[in-house]
């Protein structure tokens, strides 16, 4: 008896419409935070005369709160790309808190939604949507959960330290994305004002905007590398733009490789900060993709856009589309008809037009029409180049039958 395999029933995917009216639908916590911070960082840029000191010390705490980011919300959470000790998940917990970008459950549980379902109406920040909604407009509305797609969590959700983080975020962001950058250059050299306004709010807006272009500015600049039916692109502008993160075709392509970048010319220096903190024992299990298989997605890449551009090269008519002329009707266009045909290995071809161009002289070529140069034309004679097997194709005009 034959044993039948069923095979699963899976349905089209549903999206639900939005019902609810837009002024129900506004984020305000988010349009407040959003539309304030860059404000107040315009009126401290105008208003503060910002100090060496202050501006050395912002790049450092704006360095440290992208890697709570980068090495922390999105590879270690997000992908768990790689394993870290509990000392370095607090400090990538704190970093990530003066980031102001959201709790590391709430983004990581987001942007594994976004991986599972890119470009699709389920993606929260669908690319395909316009470069406005994929780079903030997305925040500015709630989400209706029953229009995202499904990620499981339950890593996340067993974590002391996500745990820990989502309970006392709003008090984190407090303390260490206002309170500590002001108090350090306030309490260090005298510079409230510039703690505050630069140190604080506008390195927290930059840092908005530069993580921002990860969902937008990474899925419209750059090439395809790996895969181009989804929207992400390799971009060095958007690596310069984002510690690195900019090479956003092979990390959807390859999303749990701790890198994401792998040739040694590419910027990504969160990856060399994640090497960094493995050699100091705080990192380990870092995962990469087979390498052969990157290299094959590279190669089938190219080989697809080689493709594309051979199908814009005129090869002339294809050989089956021929019509077959006998041998005597062949003599019969030279002898009777003066046409200045020609056979090479079976294929007749009209060089009339090539004559006066022929390198090898025109005496030669006219001394083959209305013959077989075969042996000529492979080496005989001389062994034609392949650009001259190429010119041929635009030149013929039957095939000899046999």
């Amino acid at each position: 008896m034959d044993v039948v395999i069923e095979k699963p029933v899976f349905k089209k995917p549903e999206y639900p419409t939005e019902t609810r009216p837009l002024v129900d639908r506004i984020h305000w916590v988010h349009v407040i935070l959003l539309s304030v911070s860059p404000l107040i960082a315009l009126y401290g840029f105008f208003t503060t005369k910002i100090q060496m000191k202050t501006l050395y010390f912002t790049i450092l705490y704006y360095i440290f709160s992208a890697l709570g980011i980068t090495a922390g919300y999105h590879r270690l959470w997000a992908h768990t790309s790689y394993r870290a000790t509990n000392a370095l998940k607090v400090f990538l917990a704190i970093a990530g808190s003066a980031a102001v970008q959201g709790s590391i459950f709430w983004w990581s549980r987001d942007h594994r939604v976004h991986h599972r379902y890119t470009d699709t109406p389920r993606d929260p920040y669908n690319a395909k949507f316009g470069f406005y909604h994929s780079h903030i407009g997305w925040l500015l509305v709630k989400k209706n959960r029953n229009q995202l797609g499904y990620a499981d969590t339950t890593d996340l959700k067993t974590d002391p330290v996500v745990r820990w983080q989502h309970k006392y975020y709003p008090l984190l962001v407090l303390i260490f994305g206002i309170v500590v950058p002001t108090f350090i250059c306030g309490l260090g050299w005298g510079d409230w004002r510039g703690g505050y306004f630069f140190a604080a709010i506008t390195r927290m807006v930059a840092l908005h905007h530069a993580t921002f272009c990860v969902n937008s500015l990474a899925h419209a600049l750059g090439t395809s590398t790996y895969d181009d039916s989804q929207t992400a692109k390799d971009s060095f502008v958007t690596a310069i733009v984002t510690l690195g993160e900019g090479y956003h075709n092979f990390h959807h392509e390859f999303p749990g490789d701790y890198r994401n970048a792998i040739r040694f010319y590419q910027y990504d220096p969160t990856k060399w900060f994640i090497r960094m903190t493995q050699t100091l024992g705080l990192a380990y299990d870092l995962k990469t993709f087979p390498k052969n298989e990157i290299e094959k997605g590279y190669i089938e890449m190219r080989l697809k856009e080689l493709h594309k551009l051979q199908a814009q090269i005129d090869y002339g008519v294809a050989l089956q589309k021929l019509p077959v002329i006998s041998q005597s009707e062949f003599l019969a266009q030279v002898n009777k008809n003066g046409k200045k045909w020609m056979v090479i290995q079976g294929v007749i071809y009209d060089v009339s037009t090539f004559v006066n161009d022929h390198p090898g002289g025109k005496p030669l070529i006219i001394s083959g029409i209305g013959r077989d140069m075969s042996d000529a034309f492979t080496g005989g004679v001389y062994k034609h180049h392949k650009a001259a097997h190429n010119l041929l194709a635009q030149l013929r005009v039957g095939v000899l039958q046999s």
